[in-house]
């Protein structure tokens, strides 16, 4: 796959003893060499990491140079000293950059409750400054530094010709394996670009993005206190800001690239064998789809039985009677890899074998939801839920 970096951007990773395998990568810093815009999306939880409070100070603006990133430690519900750890990181990288502070954005992922190992940050800082270059070696080991449980660094690249005919890139990079929830998820992402954008029109149409895709993806439905996601845009390929058609190209390759990386946290979510796609069709508004998808996506028992090829069908219909959403039953259908289960509020005759091989033999399951109410719609990921996952979360601390 051909990596494209944007113009303008430099990357590094370290080990810096944060992560038990001295092989990996667990600190990365990215480096604009231009003031770029900034926009953020962060987690809705109320307990949310130092890093989330400290970037929400700064986004939306203009200037930003750049983004530190640390692993195995989220730095969440560390108190005072959290914020000062993090204030002490982004200080020393926009001095040691740019020669005065404001410039650094923080992102951090791993265990709550333990403060930053200052010591080791420290050093490996110094290191990275040392390292920062501009390849495609650079740009993949930023996204193995970010990762956690994660077993496969995750990216995307894309480039997009203005109307002028001028080329822009924009590339993703993100991690995330569980702790994945509606409302972002224990993901950090970060998406680069060399256009101009302003910074209240990136905000706008990072926040769109986010809603099609960090936001309508779950592997358990915990919303994590470490979620992040930044757009920088620093014009290095096209200096005059992006408008009209041009800047709505950009919100629909934004669009698409988001959905590509979230789907990737869903790929490599912890144990999972199945990745399912849910559409909700024919409801009286979107909030209402999106309510039952997300309910049917959430739902221990639904994921639990994709995990074994099990079309039973009841356990969606009555996901979709806890929602809250007022519908018909006697309008409520329910496909399943094609396969109509359920139609018209009356059960229907289909080959169970033919199903639950339709379901064991492929890692995509599809499920179609329609409530013949109107002509709004939505979609929605999620995973199925296995013994693998219950193992890789019982002993994660310990």
């Amino acid at each position: 796959m051909t990596i494209f970096i944007p113009k303008g951007y430099r990357f590094s990773a370290v080990y810096a003893g944060l992560k038990s395998d001295p092989s990996l990568f667990d600190l990365s810093l990215l480096v604009s060499d231009f003031p770029a815009s900034a926009s953020g999306v962060f987690t809705n939880n109320a307990v949310c990491g130092a890093p989330v409070t400290f970037d929400r100070r700064y986004v939306p603006c203009e200037g930003m140079r750049c983004v530190v990133a640390n692993a195995r430690y989220a730095n969440a519900c560390t108190g005072e000293q959290g914020l000062r750890d993090v204030e002490e990181i982004a200080d020393f990288v926009s001095n040691a950059i740019c020669g005065e502070t404001g410039k650094t954005l923080i992102m951090s992922t791993g265990v709550i409750g333990v403060c930053l190992p200052m010591d080791k940050i420290r050093k490996g800082l110094d290191e990275l400054l040392k390292r920062l270059e501009l390849s495609a070696d650079s740009f993949v080991n930023f996204a193995k530094g970010i990762m956690t449980t994660d077993t496969v660094e995750k990216y995307v690249t894309k480039q997009l010709k203005l109307e002028s005919g001028e080329i822009i890139t924009i590339a993703g990079i993100c991690k995330g394996a569980a702790m994945i929830a509606p409302h972002l998820a224990t993901m950090l992402a970060v998406v680069l670009t060399d256009a101009a954008i302003d910074c209240n029109d990136s905000q706008k149409l990072l926040a769109a993005a986010a809603e099609n895709s960090f936001n309508a993806i779950s592997v358990e439905g915990h919303t994590s206190t470490s979620d992040t996601l930044i757009l920088l845009a620093n014009g290095a390929a096209v200096s005059r800001k992006l408008t009209g058609n041009d800047l709505t190209k950009f919100a629909n390759c934004l669009n698409e690239l988001c959905v590509e990386l979230a789907l990737k946290i869903l790929s490599d979510g912890e144990g999972v064998t199945h990745l399912i796609t849910i559409k909700v069709e024919e409801c009286k508004d979107v909030e209402s789809a999106k309510t039952i998808a997300r309910k049917v996506g959430e739902d221990v028992l639904v994921k639990t039985a994709i995990a074994g090829a099990d079309p039973n069908w009841g356990r969606v219909i009555s996901a979709i009677g806890t929602s809250g959403v007022d519908f018909d039953l006697k309008k409520l259908s329910f496909y399943l890899n094609g396969f109509e289960l359920f139609r018209n509020g009356e059960p229907q005759n289909f080959n169970k074998n033919i199903v639950s091989d339709s379901i064991r033999n492929n890692r995509e399951t599809s499920f179609k939801i329609t409530l013949n109410q109107g002509d709004k719609k939505t979609i929605f990921w999620t995973t199925d839920l296995t013994m693998e996952y219950v193992r890789l979360n019982s002993d994660y601390t310990t």
